[in-house]
């Protein structure tokens, strides 16, 4: 039995709980309806439907699997799909592969948890409580993950976002669905292509852009279009302002931060920001710098929760030494200015 008991004022949290298979449905919920707080629906339709079913409950939390109807990834479409159309619910994913890349698109599709198959289903529901109160769930090995994808991703614009201009226009389409956060089926459905075929797409891309990685790769498109603006001389951008970012760039750097990914929030920040062609701009371009900052917080967040107080306080340290040596460097680069009395020669 659970050592769970309800707080007297304490919320009902509706819950929705769809697995794999009917028997892992019902065990799921049946454990989840042990603790007085929360109410338990266990969802065995069609997953076509599962979209709906959480609107129509409102529910709080939906606990869902990977994979359903004998589809990989089809849950994580359906994350993706539920953030739009009812945000308030807030996920956790029982994932079916503990593979790196299946965690990141866990997280990049919207869910605030990942309870492993392995874990202890007396923990259940403190994980759905967690998530309810706006918390993250996840093993460190999960956290780790994604903190070192988002702790690498400068060190990949600088070396190879050059490198983009390499690409095919079906390589750049097929990139383009990647920073928007879809699977190899959803891309392959898009193009109207074979998953074979986009494992080939991808792997000719890693080739010619040297990474080794669909979360380096995503990086790199995702901060390409601010690198070629950042090259750009200050003048040129002065003269045609509106010219900075193309449509299609200006279109993916909007899929990608309303997707969640501080990378691209920070660019679109920087776009609105340099572009100004009225005052909307500069009210998005500061909102978008607020999200982006909120992002970069919870990652922080996650970070120091792995960490001990003396790592912190090292990591703290070296930052200081970073900043202040990039000052330094400022201020040897600047043009000094003449004293007042000093005559030109």
């Amino acid at each position: 039995m659970s050592s769970a008991v309800r707080a007297p004022g304490e919320s009902t949290i509706r819950v929705l709980v769809a697995d794999n298979s009917r028997i892992y449905t019902k065990l799921l919920a049946e454990a989840l309806m042990r603790d007085p707080a929360l109410e338990v629906i266990a969802f065995e339709s069609e997953s076509s439907t599962l979209v709906s079913a959480a609107v129509k409950h409102d529910i709080d939390v939906l606990l869902v699997s990977s994979s359903l109807d004998e589809t990989p990834c089809r849950g994580i479409e359906l994350l993706r799909e539920l953030r739009n159309v009812h945000p308030k619910t807030r996920t956790v994913l029982l994932p079916d592969s503990s593979k790196d890349e299946a965690v990141l698109q866990a997280f990049q599709a919207g869910a605030r948890g990942i309870f492993g198959r392995t874990e202890s289903m007396e923990l259940l529901s403190k994980c759905v409580r967690c998530i309810y109160q706006g918390q993250i769930w996840a093993r460190g090995r999960d956290l780790d993950i994604a903190v070192t994808a988002l702790a690498n991703s400068p060190t990949v614009r600088a070396v190879n976002a050059s490198g983009m201009n390499l690409l095919s226009d079906r390589e750049v389409q097929v990139v383009r669905c990647l920073a928007e956060g879809l699977t190899n089926r959803e891309i392959a459905k898009r193009l109207n292509l074979s998953q074979h075929t986009i494992k080939n797409y991808f792997f000719r891309i890693f080739d010619k852009l040297g990474v080794s990685s669909r979360v380096e790769l995503l990086f790199m498109s995702l901060s390409h279009a601010a690198a070629e603006q950042a090259a750009q001389p200050q003048s040129h951008l002065d003269e045609d302002p509106k010219n900075t970012y193309s449509g299609d760039e200006s279109d993916l750097l909007k899929k990608s931060a309303e997707a969640g990914l501080p990378a691209a929030q920070l660019a679109l920040a920087q776009m609105y920001l340099t572009r100004r062609s009225g005052p909307q701009d500069v009210i998005d371009g500061y909102m978008w710098y607020l999200i982006a900052t909120e992002s970069v917080m919870q990652a922080r967040g996650f970070i120091t929760k792995m960490l001990t107080d003396e790592q912190i306080e090292e990591s703290k340290h070296n930052a200081s030494l970073w900043l202040a040596e990039r000052k330094q460097r400022s201020s040897a680069s600047a043009p000094k200015r003449r004293k007042p009395n000093q005559q030109s020669q």
